[in-house]
C-alpha cells in the first residue's frame, strides 16, 4: 500500500506545485481572479489587521509560494496531513473565485463548470490525504486506549498485590505449622 500512497501524494501535488511556480514567475495570470476575492473582502482584511496585504498579485504571489511549500511537502511524505489541509484550504476559495460557472453572464460556463468540478475532486482527494493516518491509529483512538491500557494496568497490579498477599499469608500459615510441628520433635 505504500507505493500507492506515496505515487498518489505525489500525482495529487503536482498540480499545486507546477500552478504555485506559476503564480509566483506571472501572477498577473491569476490577479484578474484574486481581485474578485479583494474586492470583497479587502476591506475587511485591512480592519482585522493592516499588515495583511490585500493586493491581489500579492496575494496571488502568497498562494504560489504556500502550493509550492505543501505540495513539496505532499509529493515528499513530510508533513503530508498538515500539506494536505493547507492546500485544501487554499483551494476553496481560489475555486469559487476563478471558476463561477453560476455566473450566467460568462462566455464558458460549461468550462467553468468542468472546472469547478475538477477542483472539487481535487479537494476530496485532498481532505482524504488529510485524515490519511497511514495505517496506523490516530491521536483520539491511542489516547483512549492509553487511558484503557492504564486502567487494566491498575486492575493488573491491584490483582498482583492481592496475589501476593494471599501468598504471604499461605507462607506464614505453613511457616507457623512447621514451627510448632518443629517443637513437637523430640531433640
Amino acid at each position: 500500500m505504500k507505493p500507492v500512497r506515496t505515487a498518489a501524494r505525489a500525482l495529487l501535488a503536482s498540480i499545486f506545485v507546477v500552478q504555485g511556480v506559476r503564480a509566483l514567475v506571472k501572477p498577473n495570470a491569476n490577479a484578474e481572479a484574486a481581485h474578485r476575492l479583494t474586492d470583497r473582502f479587502g476591506p475587511l482584511l485591512e480592519k482585522t489587521d493592516p499588515r495583511i496585504p490585500t493586493d491581489a498579485r500579492t496575494l496571488v504571489r502568497l498562494k504560489g509560494v504556500t502550493d509550492v511549500a505543501a505540495g513539496v511537502a505532499l509529493a515528499t511524505g513530510h508533513f503530508t496531513r498538515p500539506a494536505a489541509a493547507v492546500l485544501a484550504a487554499g483551494l476553496v476559495p481560489s475555486t469559487i473565485t476563478a471558476h463561477p460557472f453560476w455566473d450566467r453572464s460568462h462566455p464558458d460556463r460549461q468550462g467553468q463548470e468542468i472546472q469547478f468540478l475538477k477542483n472539487l475532486g481535487l479537494l476530496g482527494g485532498l481532505l482524504l490525504a488529510a485524515v490519511d493516518t497511514e495505517g496506523r491509529p490516530g491521536l483520539s483512538y491511542r489516547a483512549s486506549h492509553a487511558v484503557d491500557r492504564s486502567q487494566h494496568s491498575l486492575e493488573r497490579s491491584r490483582r498482583s498485590v492481592k496475589r501476593a498477599v494471599r501468598t504471604a499469608k499461605r507462607e506464614a500459615k505453613i511457616a507457623a505449622l512447621s514451627a510448632s510441628a518443629a517443637r513437637r520433635l523430640p531433640g
